[in-house]
């Protein structure tokens, strides 16, 4: 595993290094999934995105979580290279308000592009009603379906119950990702015939993590992605201290290439093209 330090690689990771890296390689990323929108990103965006461009990120999907922070999604639109998706994740389903619904199509009607997303199911909350997550779930579901869009899915200790509804749902039409992929190897196959592709994260760099490993291997390739799930789920070998950022997401490359076989060229263009095709190139709303 690579040092902070870079290597003979050309890398350019995370905050202690130049703003301006002169170490970008020459293939380029698409992080399937991040929160540039979170907190711990406030005072280091600009930075963060410059980073990231250092290292040849040069596409993002930023996810919204919840009503409070579709805002500030909006506003990341503007930014080169962010793309944005809109939805209610399920640690904050009881948080919602009773206008939630109509204020999540509103934002999506006004951006053509973006998808629908964080949702999904998550039995490890406490105080949470597994019905009301469905039923949160399942609408946006079917909003996704009628505005022709994407979905990025969260999903913790319910996989063979999220299976069911997509299942009764008819799968998801216009496509979509379960991010930071957790399920068995077995289930994959039951993702892909449901529409979704399988995206991994800095999860995947640690050795212990077996599960995520021998999924991976089951994953066909056109429906792999990666992604940093950052500021979260930093990957090993990342700077410690500090939030996980798009940067670090050559790290995830590096191990995801030597899963699957192939150079971290070839599976950055995979992985891109996935991407690209899963959410569409990249039209900024600038």
């Amino acid at each position: 595993m690579q040092n902070n330090k870079g290597s003979s690689t050309g890398h350019c990771y995370g905050q202690s290094h130049s703003d301006a890296p002169s170490c970008a390689p020459s293939f380029q990323l698409f992080d399937a999934h991040c929160h540039l929108q979170d907190e711990r990103f406030a005072n280091i965006l600009d930075a963060a995105l410059k980073r990231a461009k250092g290292n040849s990120i040069t596409s993002m999907m930023c996810c919204g979580s919840q009503e409070d922070d579709w805002q500030k999604v909006q506003a990341l639109s503007k930014r080169d290279g962010v793309m944005v998706s809109f939805g209610l994740h399920p640690w904050y389903v009881m948080r919602r308000t009773t206008e939630w619904f109509e204020t999540l199509k509103t934002y999506l009607d006004s951006h053509s592009h973006a998808g629908v997303g964080e949702i999904g199911l998550d039995n490890a909350i406490k105080g949470s009603d597994p019905a009301v997550q469905e039923e949160v779930f399942v609408r946006q579901l079917r909003l996704a379906r009628e505005l022709h869009r994407p979905v990025s899915i969260h999903c913790r200790g319910a996989f063979g119950r999220m299976a069911e509804l997509l299942e009764k749902e008819g799968g998801v039409e216009h496509g979509g990702l379960v991010h930071s992929y957790s399920g068995s190897s077995e289930l994959v196959p039951v993702m892909e015939r449901l529409g979704l592709c399988c995206s991994f994260s800095g999860t995947i760099t640690r050795p212990r993590n077996k599960r995520a490993r021998a999924a991976i291997t089951a994953v066909t390739k056109n429906r792999l992605l990666i992604e940093t799930d950052s500021p979260d789920m930093p990957p090993a070998g990342a700077p410690e201290g500090v939030a996980n950022e798009p940067a670090n997401l050559i790290i995830v490359l590096e191990t995801v290439a030597a899963l699957i076989g192939l150079s971290k060229e070839e599976t950055a263009e995979l992985t891109r093209e996935n991407a690209q095709r899963l959410f569409g190139v990249f039209e900024s709303d600038q």
